[in-house]
Formats: structure tokens, C-alpha cells, sequence
């Protein structure tokens, strides 16, 4: 039917309302209401499981209950190198083990079952990396059709060996594959092939692959409670598009933890993610700052109406490591605690790593996943396309490195440091894209409402906020 329609770019993305709602079942509208907000936690509750029914969907298909570590000796490191009383537990939740080997197998059970009961003819998902193979991995154990669309090569048809390798994980599950070159054209085939096949859309921000992630925050919790008995005082988590910060803090709430949520992201300042001539001079091709920061500042950026990852609402502090640094304690992981673990969640104990050091013995912090390395997702691998490429990689201090030219690999732990992001800038610059021209008096008390939930700010700072950015811009 899809044949007989106008599909030039413009005709179908007039089209888009309607393609998601019958890819995904969800009649966003219902949930909008004055000039900008929308009914977040209706959305979440009207088409969510329960934790007990999401864990149990999971459970099924040998997604969840990983196990957490104590890495002993990162711990040791960390207080050899921090002042006198410093050096606070570390502890790691195992994601590799689940079927796909990361964290997002938790957000694909979800979506794939729900695809299932509602006899979708199969799955559909644009994305880079894990998500592709959790998605795969989660349509082969409930024997339904699958088809990933990503973004794989530049121009030059030169693909990150990260990426290809995802590409082979995603095919070997028995996905197929639909390889694009990077640009605005990915949202464009998408919903050309959501129209098309009719499969469910099991992206990334429905609130079903939110829902997936609450499960890992709750049973780390639990598990951190039952190896320390106390709460977590501090969880890190790798923050790309929003939904691992939103689904694990969603979950900690629902264990009754009030941890300090830390989002990391390695700093690609400069490297956009959608840009051509950057796609191959980046080493990390998720939890960098290109998707952390502008997914928080407009998370509607994304493939539905309205995105379920809002990590604004969560993030207690954002911090930024170089891609050295990851690298490093990708090593320092294998060889003081015989895991060798893939690159995301590195990002995330990179940053652990130093952030002990600023917290007392008595301390726990916790980092929420790691993931499963493999040919292409080894620092080796990485670092020599990296030089094919035209970096610079060497031994040195890291603060040095400039992002797309070198990657500098730190030559003693202690030079593992984090810089923060203001997120009060970055809820700013939230605020200004979402109220634009309208006068905040104008707005419906729900909408004021919405924005204070949104950026945790009153209503009395939104209002200022939003007053000084006008004049300063006039």
C-alpha cells in the first residue's frame, strides 16, 4: 500500500504521526496538553508493565539478574593514588551476562514482547550498536522477523570497526542489517520502512524500553544491599541518548534508594554525531557527549513524538572523561580484574575511578553496567583505525587530548581525572528550546508545572531564567 503513496522526503515525513502510532500503538496526543507539556508519567504508566511483570518478561528470555562485582583491586588503585581517608568500594553490575551482552537486552525484552502479543508481523530499529544486537537477539528467542537500520559508514564508506562489529553481532542473531551512510537521510528510510513492512518500532525512547532499564536500577539496589548493607551513595551511569540515566534512577526510586545519580559521557567536544567528516574521528560510538548533551538539551530530538528518556529529571551531577582514560581503565579492568569488558561501560568506571577518590572509605559507588568486547570493540582495534584515520595516539596526560586530532593515553592512574558539564546551563538551554517565542505568562500552570519537572528547577528560577536569556539576547 505504502507504494501507492507520495514518497518524496517531504510526503513522508507530513506522514510521520501517523506511521508511529500504528508502529508503536501509542496515541501521543493523549498525553499533550496546554502549549508544550505532555502527561509524563501517564504516558509511562498507560503502556508500561509493572517492575514485577517487566522482570518476569526478562527473566524469561535470560535477560536480568547479573551479577554485581566488587572490583577489590580498581578499589586499592584508586586509595593508593587518593588523599589519606579516601577511596570509596567499587562495585560493577555485570551487564555482559545478559543474552546480547550489554544493558540494553533489558530494553529489547520489553519492546520484542510487546511486538509479539500484538502481532506485529516483526521488529524494527535505527541504531549503531548494542541495541541492534538486543533487539536481534530478543526477535530470534521469540521467533519473529527482524530488520536494524544503521548508521555504518561515512562517505568514503570507511565504518568504525566498533560499529561493523555490531553489524556482524545484529546478522549473526539472524537479523537483517540495512547499512546507511551517516546523515539526516536514517529517519527518512526509517519510516519508509515502518510503513512499508508494518513491524513494530522498538526504538530506543518508548516508554517500553524505559520501562526495561528499571529493572537493572532495583536490582542494584537490592544486590548492593545485600554484599554491603547500606544504599549505594553514588551510581554512575553512561549517558548517551538519556534512556540508561532515566530507566536506572527510575528504577533506584522504585527500590527506595535516593543514591547520587552521576551521568558520564567521554568528552567529543567539536565532534558532532551526525557530521560526515567526524563520524570516523571519534573512537567511542555512544556515551560521548555528542549524543549526552543534545539529547538533554531537546530529548524530542528523537524517532517518537515523544521520547520516555528525559535524563534531566534525574542527572544529580554530569561528568566528562577523555577517551584516554577509557582506554586506560579498559586494561586496568582486565588486568587487575580479569574482566574484559567493551568500551561503554569503561566510560563509566573511567569516571567511577576518580570520582572514589574524592569520597571516603566508608563509601560505595556503583557502576550500573558494563558490556561485551569483542574484535572490533577492543582498544586495539579502535586505536589503529584511529591512526588510520589521522590521530594522534600516544602516552601522556590526557587533559591534553583534543578531541578528533589525539587520543592520549594516560602513563599513571592518578592522571585519570573527570570535568564537569553545568547542567544548569544545560537545563537552560533545554528551557529555551522547548518554550521558544512564547511567553512564559502565557503558559497554563500545567505547563509550569511540566517545565519545574523537567529541569528540577521552581517555577520562580524558570521564570528568571527565562527573562535574563531573552535580554541577553536582544
Amino acid at each position: 500500500m505504502s507504494k501507492l503513496l507520495d514518497q518524496s522526503y517531504e510526503a513522508v515525513m507530513a506522514r510521520k504521526g501517523e506511521i508511529m502510532r500504528k508502529a508503536i500503538g501509542i496515541d501521543y496526543a493523549v498525553f499533550e496538553f496546554g502549549k508544550l507539556g505532555f502527561d509524563y508519567e501517564g504516558m509511562m504508566g498507560s503502556v508500561a508493565y509493572s517492575l514485577e511483570e517487566t522482570s518476569r518478561i526478562q527473566r524469561a528470555t535470560g535477560v536480568g539478574n547479573t551479577p554485581l562485582l566488587e572490583l577489590r583491586q580498581l578499589t586499592d588503585l584508586a586509595r593508593r593514588v587518593a588523599p589519606q581517608g579516601k577511596g570509596a568500594r567499587i562495585f560493577v553490575k555485570d551487564e555482559a551476562a545478559n543474552p546480547s551482552g550489554s544493558f540494553k537486552a533489558r530494553r529489547a525484552a520489553l519492546s520484542v514482547y510487546e511486538a509479539k502479543k500484538r502481532g506485529y508481523a516483526g521488529v524494527i530499529a535505527a541504531t549503531s550498536g548494542n541495541y541492534g544486537a538486543a533487539v536481534a537477539s530478543q526477535a530470534a528467542m521469540l521467533g519473529i522477523p527482524c530488520l536494524i537500520v544503521q548508521e555504518a559508514f561515512d562517505s568514503r564508506g570507511q565504518g568504525q570497526p566498533e560499529i561493523i562489529e555490531k553489524s556482524r553481532a545484529c546478522e549473526a542473531y539472524g537479523a537483517e542489517v540495512l547499512q546507511l551512510s551517516v546523515g539526516p537521510e536514517l529517519f527518512y528510510i526509517f519510516l519508509q520502512l515502518l510503513e512499508e513492512t508494518g513491524f513494530f518500532n522498538a526504538s530506543l525512547y518508548t516508554p517500553f524500553g524505559i520501562a526495561g532499564v528499571e529493572t537493572l536500577g532495583y536490582e542494584l539496589v537490592e544486590q548492593t544491599r545485600q554484599l554491603t548493607g547500606k544504599d549505594p551513595d553514588a551510581v554512575v551511569i553512561t549517558h548517551a541518548g538519556g534512556g540508561n540515566v532515566t530507566g536506572t534512577a527510575r528504577g533506584l526510586e522504585k527500590a527506595g534508594c535516593s543514591a547520587q545519580i552521576i551521568g558520564a559521557s567521554i568528552d567529543l567536544k567539536g565532534l558532532h554525531m551526525a557530521s560526515d567528516q567526524a563520524f570516523n574521528r571519534k573512537s567511542f560510538t555512544t556515551g560521548h557527549t555528542g549524543f549526552g548533551i543534545p539529547f538533554a538539551v531537546w530529548p524530542d530530538r528523537s524517532d517518537v513524538p515523544r521520547n520516555a528518556a528525559r535524563p534531566l529529571r534525574y542527572l544529580d551531577r554530569y561528568i566528562t572523561v577523555t577517551q584516554g582514560d577509557a582506554f586506560y581503565i579498559t586494561e586496568a579492568l582486565a588486568q587487575l580484574e580479569g574482566l574484559e569488558r567493551g568500551p561503554a561501560g569503561n566510560t563509566s568506571l573511567a569516571a567511577a575511578f576518580a570520582l572514589a577518590q574524592e569520597m571516603g572509605e566508608d563509601e560505595v559507588i556503583v557502576v550500573q553496567e558494563t558490556e561485551y568486547t569483542g574484535a572490533g570493540k577492543h582498544p586495539q582495534a579502535q586505536l589503529t583505525f584511529a591512526k588510520e584515520n589521522g590521530i594522534e595516539v600516544r602516552r601522556g596526560d590526557p587533559r591534553e587530548s583534543i578531541p578528533g586530532k589525539s587520543i592520549i593515553i594516560p602513563t599513571h592512574p592518578a592522571q585519570i581525572q573527570i570535568k564537569d558539564i553545568e547542567l544548569d546551563h544545560i537545563r537552560l538551554s533545554y528551557l529555551k528550546n522547548v518554550v521558544g517565542e512564547i511567553p512564559y505568562a502565557s503558559l497554563l500552570e500545567k505547563d509550569r508545572e511540566y517545565l519545574a519537572a523537567e529541569t528540577r528547577w521552581s517555577q520562580a528560577r524558570i521564570q528568571t531564567a527565562l527573562n535574563v536569556k531573552k535580554e541577553s539576547t536582544q
